[in-house]
């Protein structure tokens, strides 16, 4: 544990999640600034949040993971892809990370666009309930976005991990912006919610603890069921029918579950 807290890479990757916290809360709450010349549309909120996360992950996922979400770092901890201390490191640094995105947009918004910086609230009559299970539904399907393409067991092309993430985060923007301003990560909450000392008991129900202790209970249970289904290490030979060739050899064809071919 020592060994790793004082390496290196550790220290570079607990400060990513510190700058792509930060990036990404000042261009998300950036794009919900009631600017009075022109009110930002859902469709705007929605492909900031989503162009926003997709292009760090793309940009510092290879130095930390590119987490950016404490909700998704705990995920990862309870399903044992990552240890207690780094998982303690990055969440500080992503609500850390939240606070001073928060804190720089407040700073540098005028007085008549700031509003209340995009704090998450209930809308549209939403109770505290539906709130939960609205945000539970949104954070879970870019958990699974997340586990799934990035999942090293899957055989079948993934294309851009970046950009399926960013796509699942725009995706939960154009539907949870109606219910609760759509947060999908305690961090986004957290930060605005502390610079404009605005915390409810909707914000702690719904960010604090039910939607992270929800999501890695569902991650727990649900995605071992959905992963890619790899067959068990073995092999099996299949005969080339008579008269046919593989590999430019009349024979048999032998394929290993590690993926070679093999003429016999």
């Amino acid at each position: 544990m020592r060994k790793e807290l004082c390496s290196v890479a550790f220290l570079k990757a607990v400060f990513a999640e510190f700058l792509a916290t930060l990036i990404f809360v000042f261009f998300g709450l950036g794009s919900a600034l009631k600017w009075p010349s022109a009110l930002p549309s859902i469709l705007q909120i929605a492909l900031a949040f989503g162009l926003a996360i997709g292009t760090l992950a793309q940009a510092l996922g290879p130095v930390s993971g590119g987490h950016i979400n404490p909700a998704i770092t705990l995920a990862l901890l309870v399903g044992n892809q990552i240890s207690l201390l780094r998982a303690a490191f990055y969440v500080a640094a992503q609500l850390a990370g939240a606070i001073a995105g928060a804190g720089v947009l407040y700073g540098l918004a005028p007085l008549n666009a700031r509003g209340n910086l995009a704090v998450n609230s209930l809308n549209n009559n939403t109770t505290q309930g539906q709130a939960m299970v609205v945000e539970l539904i949104l954070t879970f399907q870019l958990a699974l976005c997340i586990f799934s393409s990035t999942d090293s067991r899957r055989t079948s092309p993934v294309g851009s991990p970046a950009l399926s993430i960013g796509l699942s985060v725009t995706l939960g923007h154009l539907v949870g912006i109606y219910f609760t301003g759509c947060s999908m990560n305690p961090a986004r909450s957290f930060g605005p919610a502390v610079v404009m000392k605005r915390f409810g008991s909707a914000h702690w129900g719904v960010q604090g603890v039910f939607l992270p202790v929800g999501l890695s209970l569902c991650t727990v249970y649900l995605s071992p069921l959905l992963r890619a289904h790899v067959p068990s290490p073995g092999s099996v030979t299949f005969p080339v029918w008579e008269g046919e060739e593989f590999c430019g050899l009349p024979g048999n064809l032998h394929v290993s579950f590690e993926g070679s071919l093999v003429c016999l």
